[in-house]
């Protein structure tokens, strides 16, 4: 139901889901009075008041972290189902402030287009987002214990990387001693999971075709499916570098220049594209040789990493929007 090209819909529905109640507000295609309930929180319930409405229906929910599980459990309930940035619904902040409130501004603005949707798929490819979110927290507290011990070690004059123990006292033995402990049992954890990233390499193609791209790993190739799921949703290139936080957007008004402002970019993007650039780099391949071509040519050090980022980023999007294999040293076809 949800691949309708047709803008035309009967109903207009809006939901505030929260923990203990939801509110649902529409309103008809021609009508002017907004009809508003609110009940406690139940699927079953919700499913029961979205049969009610016949003919075509667009349903609105504001991004959240029940958002995609409503998406799935209504997906064929509605004909269409727009989850929508909560940032840029401004005219919630106005007046009253309780769910039916919220539910029929979020009706209003989804009647009028004014909404900017996320992206949302049924497609099997998203849960990984949840492997990936997780990994990524998992090696942040690996990290922060890890400069924890070296602080404790630094903090009496001594390094880290020559003694495992930190003497002296009973209070840092102690310490030293659980830190120690915890690393190694999460080294084993960190094991199990590049096991399953290898997996997917092996049974995904698209994994394993981004896996060939100078500077992608396991890990990167998996972080970057698990974001764009679907190439195509990307009108082109430029959308893309946009949404991957590679570029800035011009401010122009009468006539004269502003400078430049920050996109709203999905940071798991940003982050892997610029490691990728660094390990390329860092690296003997065609994308480091990409790097010195662009210093040769008086390209500062900053604008020619930009340059490789968003190199990735464009052979990537290449890769995934058409199941092609990396081709090296596309990079010189633009110079002929």
């Amino acid at each position: 139901m949800q691949n309708t090209k047709n803008d035309f819909y009967n109903h207009y529905i809006a939901l505030d889901w929260s923990k203990e109640n939801f509110a649902l507000a529409s309103i008809r295609n021609n009508g002017a009075k907004y009809n508003v309930e609110e009940h406690p929180s139940s699927i079953k319930k919700l499913k029961e008041c979205l049969s009610k409405y016949s003919g075509k229906k667009i349903l609105t929910i504001e991004e959240t972290t029940t958002a995609h599980w409503l998406y799935v459990e209504l997906f064929d309930l509605v004909d269409k189902i727009l989850i929508c940035e909560p940032y840029y619904n401004s005219l919630l902040k106005s007046g009253p402030k309780n769910d039916k409130s919220d539910a029929v501004k979020l009706c209003t603005l989804l009647r009028h287009r004014s909404l900017k949707e996320v992206f949302h798929t049924t497609d099997e490819l998203y849960r990984l987002r949840k492997l990936v979110s997780s990994y990524d927290d998992f090696i942040k507290s690996i990290v922060r214990l890890k400069n924890q011990r070296s602080a404790m070690f630094l903090s009496e004059g001594k390094d880290h990387k020559k003694e495992k123990i930190l003497s002296g006292n009973e209070i840092n033995l102690f310490v030293t001693q659980q830190q120690n402990l915890i690393i190694e049992q999460t080294e084993g954890v960190r094991k199990e999971y590049v096991k399953i990233f290898r997996k997917l390499k092996r049974e995904n193609q698209t994994v394993s075709q981004l896996n060939q791209v100078p500077g992608i790993a396991e890990v990167l190739s998996v972080t970057i499916l698990s974001v764009v799921i679907d190439a195509n949703r990307f009108e082109d290139k430029y959308k893309y570098y946009a949404y991957c936080g590679l570029v800035k957007y011009k401010k122009d008004s009468g006539g004269r220049n502003y400078g430049k402002r920050n996109v709203r970019y999905s940071r798991p993007l940003k982050s892997s594209y610029k490691i990728a650039a660094n390990a390329a780099i860092g690296g003997n391949n065609d994308v480091r040789e990409y790097y010195e071509y662009l210093i040769q040519n008086n390209t500062s050090i900053e604008d020619a990493r930009n340059q490789i980022a968003r190199y990735i980023a464009k052979v990537t999007y290449a890769i995934m929007k058409y199941k092609t294999d990396y081709r090296p040293y596309q990079w010189r076809e633009n110079m002929e």
